[in-house]
């Protein structure tokens, strides 16, 4: 199973590329070229959900059963 999220990418003012993913509010990047402006998008969302999880699993109990599917 492979998730897939949408990039928005529009030409920034100042020059260059920017990118946002309205599925990952807060998730934006930017780079000179297009391939810049998604790898950084990518690098945003993977620790926005690195973030999230971090958080979920410091609520745990010890007791709690984690299996990855």
């Amino acid at each position: 199973m492979q998730a897939e999220l949408t990039a928005i990418i529009e030409p920034a003012p100042e020059g260059g590329w920017w990118a946002i993913c309205s599925d990952v509010p807060g998730a934006n990047g930017q780079g000179e070229t297009v391939e810049e402006a998604k790898d950084s998008l990518c690098a945003a969302v993977e620790l926005i959900f690195e973030d999230r999880r971090e958080d979920m699993l410091r609520g745990l109990p010890s007791t709690a059963i984690q299996e990855t599917f």
